[in-house]
């Protein structure tokens, strides 16, 4: 996918040798980017000239770029937003307080556009979504060019999650968007104070660089976010290179894991050698220049593609996420991370004060890791070019299920309780499940086993009844909502590869149900009429055979999920080793 407008090989690695206690970040690498410029221009490789020579022993990639001539055109290199995580800070005050309050930078409000989606209601209880959208800024000001911002001026958003933090605040979904995927721009406030005409048709991430100032817009990348999605977002966040080495050194690094060594030639393609280890194959645990080099990764692994990097920064995400859950929210944990957080944060006026952000923050600690999701939003590639194209019809279905305040995997997280029946009278009995040969309660190896429960049928709660059963035998099930189609007849077990012996297991459940392979991953079941006979539930279906319709006055349910999102889904406690690349090539 190189070639593309705005985009950049990994380059200028060099990493400031101090920083203070809060965020120290390592010494940077020699050789490298500034090597292979070196090697362009004829002037040799590592030890291949005495200005190399000079250049490696007077500061290495910044120094060699000093005597190397600047490229113009540099594409962009990612930068990775790990600011809606580092933002769960607590227990700090006084002196602390001023400090961090002093580091806080927010853009202009007046930017923000006005023809907006409606703000999420709140229900009796208080209980609202938010809605959080995360930037990782490469831009080149203040320290980021040795930190591989490059010479350019501007900034890009090589990294954009939308974070959708549920009503209940116990479950939260990461939605990646493409940084090359073609969408409709709105009208964005310039840097002069204009606003631009909007409508036209560009890149997604050509957004944030709308004006080209090294701060970069996050208020065009906002309104664009609402614009595509029709879901107010209520807070932004913008986190730079130099913020991120920090903040993962202040944590004292995280784990990560790779399917393949890497290579400076992989983090570079333009170096002509292969160059020295970087990465190393397997788990490992990274800070600053490295987990730099981690999450910027395309080459080398996988088909090189965007989507693979996605992938691991989501899985980055998600172990950060993790490591601060483990060591806990205390100050010694949270003072060096939210002073280097604060250090290189830009706010929407709405987190423009510590305070402000403290208190969203601590609303976030409840989240337990399996319940907070990464996904990517549906995508194709596109045929006349090398850049993406959204799938409108799989996207629309995304964002719906978030505006319903519905987990991917079909679960109500609007924090509100069902409402008593009407009359005072208890609810119904339900009858009980039917008799199956269940695994032993004592059966913890069945915990490994994840499954997720689809409806085949028009019948409502039908796969919430499944995953009980599953949950019964002690497998890890979770309800992903309506299968593609209401007319299963008998239940159905799909799995993938390596699966076999455990969709058995699973299928011991649900007498006279098929086993049939699958291309994706993990064990899925699709409840058919069968298992609604067994229950004695009727069907709902109304007489045309379309889907139940909803009762007067109550929103329709959102449409299913395609697989294609469920199947792909990661949480934050999956395996660190697991699904961090894309296509074929490891």
């Amino acid at each position: 996918m190189s070639g593309r407008r705005g985009e950049s090989p990994a380059r200028g690695e060099g990493v400031p040798a101090t920083e203070d206690a809060a965020g120290s970040v390592p010494s940077p690498r020699a050789g490298g980017r500034a090597e292979a410029r070196r090697a362009a221009q004829g002037k040799g490789g590592r030890g291949g000239g005495d200005k190399a020579e000079a250049a490696s022993a007077g500061g290495g990639r910044a120094a060699a770029r000093k005597s190397a001539k600047p490229k113009k055109n540099v594409k962009k290199i990612v930068a990775w937003s790990t600011a809606g995580v580092l933002v769960v800070v607590a227990g700090v005050g006084g002196a602390i307080y001023l400090k961090l309050n002093a580091n806080i930078k927010s853009f202009d409000a007046d930017a923000i556009a006005r023809n907006r989606p409606p703000e999420a209601k709140a229900d009796a209880d208080g209980n609202k979504p938010v809605n959080v959208l995360l930037i990782g800024s490469d831009s080149r000001g203040k320290n980021n060019s040795d930190l591989g911002g490059g010479e350019d001026g501007g900034a890009r958003s090589d990294t954009t999650i939308l974070l959708h933090v549920y009503a209940d605040h116990k479950h939260a979904v990461g939605i990646s968007i493409p940084r090359n995927a073609k969408v409709e721009l709105p009208s964005c406030k310039l840097p002069n104070g204009k606003w631009t005409k909007g409508g036209n048709i560009d890149l997604f991430n050509a957004a944030f660089s709308m004006g080209g100032s090294d701060d970069g817009n996050p208020a065009c990348t906002q309104n664009t976010v609402e614009k595509l999605t029709g879901i107010r977002v209520d807070h932004t966040l913008v986190v730079d290179f130099s913020g991120f080495a920090a903040m993962t050194s202040a944590v004292n690094g995280v784990d990560i894991c790779l399917p393949k060594p890497i290579y400076e030639g992989d983090i570079n393609p333009k170096l002509p050698k292969k160059g020295d280890l970087v990465l190393p194959q397997g788990k490992q645990t990274v800070e600053g220049q490295k987990a730099l080099d981690y999450v910027r990764l395309r080459h080398g692994i996988g088909d090189g593609s965007d989507i693979g990097r996605m992938k691991r920064q989501q899985a980055f995400l998600g172990s950060l996420a993790s490591k601060i859950k483990k060591e806990g929210m205390n100050p010694t944990t949270l003072l060096p991370l939210a002073d280097a957080a604060t250090k290189s944060l830009v706010v929407d006026p709405g987190l423009d004060s510590a305070d402000k952000l403290l208190s969203f923050g601590l609303s976030l600690k409840n989240i337990d890791m399996h319940d907070l999701k990464f996904v990517t939003v549906p995508w194709r590639y596109r045929t006349q070019d090398k850049d993406l194209d959204l799938v409108q019809a799989d996207a629309s279905k995304l964002w719906e299920t978030l505006r319903a305040d519905q987990t991917i995997d079909g679960q109500n997280a609007t924090g509100q309780q069902p409402d008593a029946p009407a009359d005072g009278t208890s609810p119904a009995p339900q009858p009980p499940a039917p008799t199956t040969p269940a695994a032993p309660a004592g059966d913890t190896a069945n915990s490994a086993i994840r499954v997720a429960v689809y409806n085949g049928t028009s019948v409502n709660g039908l796969a919430g009844k499944a995953t009980e059963q599953l949950k019964g035998a002690k497998f890890t099930a979770s309800t992903a909502g309506q299968a593609a189609s209401t007319k299963y007849k008998a239940t159905t077990i799909e799995y993938g590869p390596g699966q076999k012996a455990n969709a058995e297991k699973v299928a011991a459940l649900f007498p006279g149900a098929g086993l049939e392979t699958s291309s994706a991953r993990g064990i899925s079941v699709i409840v058919g009429q069968d298992y609604a006979a067994a229950m004695g539930m009727a069907s709902g279906a109304p007489a045309g055979g379309g889907a139940p319709s909803a009762a007067p006055g109550v929103p329709a349910p959102p449409q299913p999920l395609p697989t294609t999102i469920t199947n792909d889904a990661r949480s934050a406690d999956d395996d660190i080793c697991a699904n961090t690349s894309y296509g074929s090539g490891g």
